[in-house]
């Protein structure tokens, strides 16, 4: 056999091995939780508990495979993170939002989106949520393969719906949640990438296309800085603790606005020393936005796991409220074990299958430079605050996403703008040799805005003499189209969000009369 045939197999080889690997420690997670929880419901009919616990583990692995990309894949694209130190600050402070601000009491129905009150047998109840629990996970299963982020909140309703349809009909559901669900399809990454765009408009024209650009930095940086930290401490006031400490909106801005004052103060001198050994070109400048990316990457990472493990143990908890106490109840207590499950299930899935998604966020849709995540990351917190004081619903995952398709479109946007005048100067200065149009081309680069519209403008006085032709015309009209958003990740992406609720209550639905088929005697 060639030695080239054997480097081959040795390859492929090894990557099963890592695949191997990945399932078996998965498999040794849910074996154990499996045990742990036969352990402390000891003495009594616990077959229906333990299987839940390993869907609800099940469920927690996915959600950290998938959802917890969107918080750290940004800044891992900018290379203000590497990808493992992504992976140990999203594991912890997941975790730790998890644990120290997950709630003491979960809603049995998420999002109330059927009616409980038509589910009135308990063994009815328990096998519709083991069914909308497996369905969630098997189908974020099915879109991380896939290489889509998708919201695991909208896995999770589609479960709960189809599950809900499955054992009550279809008067079980309340439509109208659901089609306010169907609105954030849209609303969601529209904000998002609507306000990521406009934040990277701004930075552009307030730092980066001024001609010194470290003194505008300087000015402008902790403004942004602290804008953010206004953001974030007013987004954690209202979503991250809402689960432990209840305040209104005014409140919370109250508290973010003092937060973000005192940030102001810290970090400004701290800004200016670092312009001081650093170049006037763009490349030093995205450096100042190192550390705010780190803290916004920690900050997401701990609102998401405070709010999004309900997903994975919301339905435990309900599950395990009603093999406890025999009833169905609208709230249900979230016990410790329940939590845990939910905290190291996230944690182990992003570690073992979360790099895949990370990749395809912070690099695959477009490129980012730690400038473009910083407004992602702006975006995530800012839309998440608007549309909760607006009522409306919003997913964490479509804003995020949304935001790197508004910086991506918004670049292209800019790209042609610029194109479209470099065209104009190469044709007022055909008659010229290549070394004069260098010299502007060089001189027109390095112009701020204002002094680039000055350019132009003496440019087209100058032209304005001359007789150009029909076809001359037309050529001062020519654009490059730069597509610098890849259009497949696009349509891959937009497609999996809209099958999301359909393709995860469809799977309910059949695990849940699998279920009643194996439970029922015959």
């Amino acid at each position: 056999m060639e030695l080239k045939n054997v480097n081959k197999i040795e390859k492929v080889t090894s990557g099963n091995q890592a695949a191997i690997f990945r399932i078996g420690v998965g498999l040794l997670f849910l074996v154990g939780v499996m045990q742990f929880t036969g352990f402390l419901s000891a003495g009594s009919d616990n077959t229906m508990l333990m299987i839940a616990a390993v869907i609800g583990g099940y469920m927690a692995m996915n959600i950290g495979a998938n959802d917890v990309a969107n918080n750290v894949g940004p800044a891992v694209g900018s290379q203000a993170l590497t990808l493992t130190g992504a992976i140990i600050i999203a594991a912890v402070f997941e975790a730790s939002g998890a644990l120290l601000a997950g709630g003491e009491v979960v809603g049995t129905i998420k999002k109330g989106i059927i009616d409980p009150a038509m589910i009135t047998n308990a063994d009815t109840f328990i096998w519709l949520m083991m069914a909308a629990l497996l369905a969630g996970g098997v189908w974020l299963n099915i879109a991380t393969a896939l290489g889509a982020p998708v919201s695991t909140t909208h896995s999770i309703v589609g479960g709960v719906l189809g599950a809900g349809i499955a054992a009550g009909g279809l008067g079980i559901a309340n439509w109208d949640k659901m089609a306010a669900i169907a609105a954030s399809w849209v609303i969601s990454p529209v904000l998002g990438g609507l306000i990521a765009a406009g934040f990277l408009y701004l930075i552009k024209h307030s730092i980066t296309y001024k001609e010194d650009m470290l003194t505008a930095a300087k000015k402008m940086v902790p403004i942004l800085i602290a804008v953010m930290a206004t953001a974030f401490a007013t987004y954690l006031a209202l979503k991250g603790l809402k689960k432990i400490w209840k305040i209104d909106f005014i409140t919370a801005s109250g508290i973010g606005l003092v937060v973000g004052f005192i940030v102001y103060l810290g970090v400004k001198p701290m800004v200016s020393k670092a312009a001081h050994q650093l170049v006037n070109e763009k490349a030093s400048i995205n450096q100042l936005f190192t550390i705010p990316l780190i803290f916004s990457a920690a900050l997401l990472s701990f609102a998401h796991g405070a709010n999004d493990v309900a997903n994975a143990v919301g339905p435990l908890a309900a599950i395990s409220d009603v093999v406890v106490n025999g009833n169905i109840s609208a709230k249900a207590p979230i016990p410790l074990w329940v939590m845990m499950v939910g905290a190291i299930g996230i944690a182990l899935g992003l570690a073992l299958y979360g790099p895949k998604l990370i990749r395809t966020v912070g690099s695959e849709i477009t490129e980012l430079d730690k400038m473009r995540a910083f407004c992602i990351a702006m975006a995530a917190a800012i839309t998440v605050i608007i549309a909760s004081q607006l009522g409306l619903p919003v997913s964490s995952t479509h804003i995020a996403v949304g935001g790197i398709f508004g910086i991506g479109f918004i670049r292209e946007y800019l790209k042609r703008s610029y194109d479209h005048m470099v065209d104009e100067i190469k044709l007022h200065h055909e008659a010229d040799s290549p070394e004069v149009i260098e010299s502007f081309l060089l001189k027109f680069k390095a112009a701020s805005v204002p002094k680039k519209q000055i350019l132009l403008k003496q440019l087209k006085d100058k032209a304005s003499q001359a007789h150009f032709t029909k076809k001359e015309r037309k050529q001062l009209k020519r654009v490059y189209k730069y597509e610098l958003v890849k259009r497949s990740h696009l349509i891959k992406i937009a497609a999996a969000w809209v099958i999301t609720v359909p393709a995860s209550g469809l799977l309910a639905a059949f695990i849940f009369f699998a279920i009643r088929g194996m439970m029922i005697p015959m």
